[in-house]
């Protein structure tokens, strides 16, 4: 029997940078979901060791390494969300900023649990080589000046190198 598809879920995340993790999770969401709203996370911060990228240049990677791998955009919405300070609250504030959805694709175990707490359904992608895929150790590639363009997207590379991504993440840990 197969599963008829869901008609919307969110795929909350950072994407600092975006990877070839978040594009693995992306098009194993897009087989269960009519659409997919992908939230830019923290979008209030900038110029940060944790949060390099602003708002804007995360959506243009975001939507250039969909295109570039051929996903239907007419499925995909992008909304950039700042944070707040209340995780008990977070959903239904996300809820004001998004489209009606019935799920959230994630693996984050808090995201998970207030989704869960909020009554919506859960799809929790495969750990797509997960000790390598992590912004995390993109940014410190970046940091050290070693390679980290294998981790992401072609398009997602020329974009941050376009805006002097790892130029910036190196003079940015000079002042922290």
């Amino acid at each position: 029997m197969v599963e008829e598809k869901l008609r919307r879920a969110v795929f909350p995340g950072r994407f600092q940078p975006p990877h070839y993790g978040h594009l693995r999770s992306i098009k194993w969401a897009l087989e269960r979901v009519e659409e997919l709203v992908i939230v830019i996370g923290s979008a209030q911060e900038s110029h940060t060791l944790v949060n390099p990228f602003t708002a804007g240049e995360r959506m243009l990677m975001v939507k250039s390494m969909l295109r570039e791998e051929g996903v239907d955009l007419s499925r995909i919405y992008i909304v950039p969300v700042a944070d707040i300070a209340m995780n008990a609250v977070w959903v239904t504030y996300l809820s004001m900023l998004i489209p009606p959805i019935d799920a959230v694709v994630s693996r984050n175990p808090l995201v998970l649990r207030l989704f869960r707490e909020a009554g919506y359904r859960l799809l929790v992608p495969p750990a797509f080589e997960r000790e390598q895929l992590m912004a995390t150790k993109i940014r410190d590639l970046m940091l050290r000046g070693n390679d980290w363009t294998r981790y992401v997207p072609p398009s997602v590379a020329r974009i941050v190198e376009e805006i002097r991504g790892a130029e910036r993440i190196r003079e940015i840990a000079l002042r922290d």
